[in-house]
């Protein structure tokens, strides 16, 4: 089936804004520009607003559901156990979670689902497309990283419990003790495959720890403080394995180090209240900072934290702050696509691209504007 969109504008992200039009077939973006073509469905968008849809590459959506409250619905931590790699955030992940609507309602298509903050180690994310139906078909790429976390949170659940880490300097040790014994259980795994004998010592946690060190995945992981991110740092390094900073609340502190060994980072949330030490210089100039030092950051909502529905008014907000236009629909859009290894696929508006597409009626920056209708895969979602 094909759908022609005529008379929008348009904007690619990849290119500048045009006005014209954009021609979808089986899923997929085919063609850009001035399209004439009279066997396809017409949707006039009589110079209504054409984007492609937004990306999170950092939400709990669906983990912890909207109007049940946090006690009954909080499945986003295992808080049993420091180390806990083998548990997967889409195992919990409930598609009729009633916030995956409204994220749809504000333009967003495509997220990575984690697991929270509260273990050094926390468990496997998955990449999800907003298509409600069941979370196997709305899956794209699981595992697609591996959570960790640094600095408070994880310091604050296990000092209550009394056990490590129960500080700083516990939480990189649990780190790096975690990744030297998956360096011993895959020489062990190497070894038995030589000698042609069968392993029989199969970890479900050294397994996902394996991915990550063989760099299948990458580590997701959280740090706000400029010195949480620097030991999350010294440690990939040391174990030689790719990652991306989850927060990265005080990155433009040290934003030299991060443009120079090319950490991504993933920002925010930003609009929000300073909950603990760890945000006390939360700054929206941060995103400019980040943006003009060629730092690769996308732009996370840390939903439920801001509800997802609101990525485009968070981002908005940066433009107080002397942030660009156009870096931060790339925060939205490309940039967290790249992130998640999928700017083939998404982020974009491109021949051969999946149709994830966005009518607005207004730009997304104006308050005042709303979202018409979202087509993921080239299927229209009931709002």
């Amino acid at each position: 089936m094909k759908t022609l969109f005529k008379n929008g504008n348009v904007i690619p992200i990849s290119s500048e804004p045009f006005v014209g039009d954009v021609l979808i077939e089986d899923g997929k973006i085919k063609e850009v520009g001035k399209i004439t073509n009279e066997d396809a469905e017409i949707v006039d968008l009589n110079g209504k607003y054409l984007l492609p849809g937004f990306v999170d590459a950092h939400s709990h959506i669906g983990l912890y559901e909207e109007g049940v409250g946090m006690v009954y619905a909080s499945d986003g931590n295992e808080m049993t156990d420091p180390l806990t790699p083998n548990v997967r955030a889409w195992d919990a992940f409930n598609p009729e979670d009633p916030a995956i609507k409204r994220a749809l309602k504000g333009g967003v298509t495509t997220v990575m689902i984690l697991p929270g903050s509260a273990n050094v180690v926390g468990g496997q994310g998955a990449i999800v497309k907003l298509n409600p139906t069941n979370v196997d078909k709305m899956l794209v790429k699981a595992p697609a990283g591996m959570k960790m976390a640094f600095g408070e949170n994880p310091k604050m659940v296990y000092k209550n419990q009394k056990k490590t880490p129960s500080t700083r300097l516990g939480v990189a040790a649990t780190a790096r003790d975690f990744f030297m014994k998956v360096q011993d259980y895959m020489a062990e795994k190497e070894m038995a495959e030589k000698e042609g004998k069968p392993f029989t010592k199969r970890n479900s946690k050294y397994e996902i720890g394996e991915m990550v060190l063989k760099g299948k995945i990458p580590a997701r992981i959280h740090a706000h403080r400029a010195d949480d991110i620097l030991t999350a740092i010294r440690i990939a390094e040391e174990f030689h394995f790719k990652f991306v900073i989850e927060h990265a609340t005080e990155g433009y502190k040290i934003v030299d180090v991060l443009k120079e060994k090319k950490v991504p980072v993933v920002a925010g949330p930003l609009l929000t209240f300073r909950t603990k030490y760890e945000l006390k210089d939360m700054t929206m100039e941060a995103l400019k900072i980040l943006n003009e030092n060629g730092v690769l950051a996308a732009l996370m909502c840390d939903h439920p934290v801001i509800p997802l529905e609101y990525a485009s008014i968070q981002a908005a907000t940066a433009l107080r702050y002397g942030s660009k236009e156009e870096d931060l629909l790339k925060m939205l859009t490309v940039n967290p696509a790249t992130i998640l290894g999928m700017e083939k696929r998404i982020g974009t508006i491109e021949k051969g691209k999946d149709a994830d597409l966005v009518i607005w009626n207004g730009h997304p920056f104006d308050a005042r504007s709303t979202v018409e209708s979202v087509y993921v895969d080239g299927k229209k979602i009931s709002l």
